[in-house]
C-alpha cells in the first residue's frame, strides 16, 4: 500500500503520480524496448518447414474482436461487427514460462514465437473449426484481456498461457477495443460497456453446439469487469443454458467491491463456483481504488478478513490469494501470467461435481499451487495435486 500525504496545493502532483502508477502497467514484451506492432501477426515465410525441422511446438488459436481494422491489424476503434480469425503458431523449444518471445528483425527467428498461418473466418466457420480441432475434448478457453492492451498483445499473451499451461482447452481470445495507451483508462471503461453485447454473443455462439461442454472464461483486470457485466446480461435475458456451461476465473479484477456484490445479486450462484484471484499487494489496483474515491477493488481483497470469507460463502465464490506468485510488472498486477504453472489445480475447480456450495470461501496458494491456509478443508482437497 502506498500512503500519500499532501495538502490541497499538491493535489495535481499527487494525481499525476497516481495516474503514472496506475497506467504504468508493464506487459511482458519479450525484452523489447517498445511495444509490438501489428507486424508480429504477419505469417513468417517458411515457418511451417522450420517448425517441422526444429521440433518446435505448434498451436492453433482463435481470436474474436470488435475493434476496427487498421491495415493488417486492429486499432482502438469500436466496430459494429465482430471479426473472427484463426492463427497457427510455431513455439520455439527455447520458450521460457511466462515470457513472450516476439518476432522482430533483430531477434533470432528460431527463438521467437511466430505466426505460421492467419485466416479470417465468420462466426459459423469459427465454431466449426473449434470443435473440429484434433483432440478437442469439449472445453474452450476464452481469454478476455484487461486495460491498456493492443490486439496483437492479447493474441500473443493467450498463446503464451496456452503453451505454458499445456491445457487441452482450445484457446479463444476476445479482444475488446482498449485504447492500448497509458492515458486510456476512462476510455477503456467505456469500451468495456460498449463490448458487453459482443462478448455475450460470442459466449452464446460457443455454447449452442453440444460439442462444447465447458467454456473456461478467464479475465484479467478490466476484462473481469466486462465478464461480470456480460454474466449479468445473460442472467437478465434468461440464458441459463449459456451460464451453465461457463467456468469463470477473474484475475486481479478491477471492479468496485460494492458493484461486484450488486452484480452477484443479479447473476446468482453459478453451476461452477466463480473464482477470484486476488492479492492485497496489487499496487495498480491500489491506485485504481484511490482514483475512485478510495473505494476498494475486488482484486485487492484480503482473504484473512472474516467479512471476505462470509461474503464469498454467501455468493458461492472462491477467493484465492496469489500474492506468492511472481509478478513481472513490479506492481503485483500481472501475477496471472505465472498461473500456467498451476493451471491443473486452478482449472480443477470447474470440473462438474468438483465443488458444491459448501466448498466455497477464501484460501491462499503458495507459489507451487499448494493450499497453505484455508477455512474450508474441502477447497484444499480440490486444489491438491493429484
Amino acid at each position: 500500500m502506498i500512503v500519500i500525504r499532501a495538502g490541497a496545493a499538491a493535489f495535481p502532483r499527487v494525481r499525476a503520480a497516481l495516474l503514472l502508477l496506475l497506467f504504468g502497467l508493464v506487459f511482458p514484451l519479450g525484452g523489447c524496448a517498445s511495444r509490438p506492432t501489428a507486424s508480429v501477426l504477419d505469417p513468417a515465410s517458411g515457418a511451417g518447414r522450420d517448425a517441422a525441422v526444429s521440433g518446435d511446438k505448434a498451436l492453433t488459436l482463435f481470436a474474436v474482436t470488435n475493434r476496427e481494422r487498421d491495415g493488417e491489424g486492429f486499432d482502438s476503434g469500436r466496430a459494429r461487427a465482430l471479426t473472427y480469425e484463426r492463427y497457427r503458431f510455431s513455439i520455439p523449444a527455447s520458450h521460457q514460462p511466462a515470457a513472450i518471445e516476439y518476432p522482430s528483425k533483430r531477434a533470432d527467428s528460431a527463438r521467437a514465437i511466430t505466426v505460421r498461418e492467419r485466416r479470417t473466418l465468420d462466426q459459423r466457420s469459427l465454431v466449426a473449426a473449434i470443435v473440429s480441432q484434433p483432440g478437442f475434448d469439449g472445453t474452450v478457453g476464452l481469454f478476455v484481456h484487461g486495460f491498456n492492451y493492443r490486439y496483437q498483445e492479447g493474441v500473443f499473451r493467450l498463446t503464451q498461457m496456452a503453451v505454458d499451461s499445456r491445457s487441452k482447452a482450445t484457446p479463444v481470445l476476445f479482444s475488446w477495443p482498449s485504447e492500448g495507451a497509458l492515458s486510456g483508462y476512462l476510455a477503456d471503461r467505456d469500451a468495456v460497456l460498449f463490448s458487453r453485447d459482443d462478448l455475450v454473443s460470442l459466449m452464446a455462439a460457443l455454447s449452442e453446439t453440444r460439442k462444447v461442454r465447458q467454456i473456461l472464461v478467464f479475465g484479467h483486470s478490466m476484462g473481469g469487469f466486462l465478464i461480470m457485466e456480460s454474466l449479468r446480461q445473460l442472467r437478465l435475458t434468461d440464458r441459463a443454458d449459456v451460464l451453465d456451461k461457463l467456468t469463470v476465473i477473474l484475475a486481479a479484477p478491477d471492479i468496485d467491491a460494492d458493484l461486484f456484490r450488486r452484480q452477484m445479486d443479479v447473476i446468482g450462484r453459478l453451476r461452477s463456483p466463480l473464482v477470484l484471484l486476488v492479492s492485497p499487494k496489487d499496487e495498480a489496483l491500489a491506485a485504481s481504488s484511490l482514483l475512485s474515491g478510495s473505494r476498494p477493488r475486488v482484486g485487492r481483497l484480503d482473504v484473512e478478513d472474516p467479512k471476505v470469507r462470509e461474503t464469498a460463502k454467501a455468493y458461492g465464490v472462491l477467493v484465492v490469494d496469489i500474492t506468492s506468485l511472481n509478478a513481472p510488472d513490479g506492481l503485483g498486477h500481472d501475477r496471472y501470467a505465472s498461473l500456467a504453472a498451476i493451471a491443473p489445480q486452478v482449472s480443477a475447480l470447474g470440473r462438474p461435481g468438483a465443488a458444491t456450495p459448501t466448498d466455497v470461501g477464501a484460501f491462499i496458494l503458495d507459489a507451487a499451487g499448494q493450499v497453505v491456509a484455508s477455512p474450508f478443508t474441502v477447497a484444499g482437497r480440490i486444489l491438491a495435486p493429484k
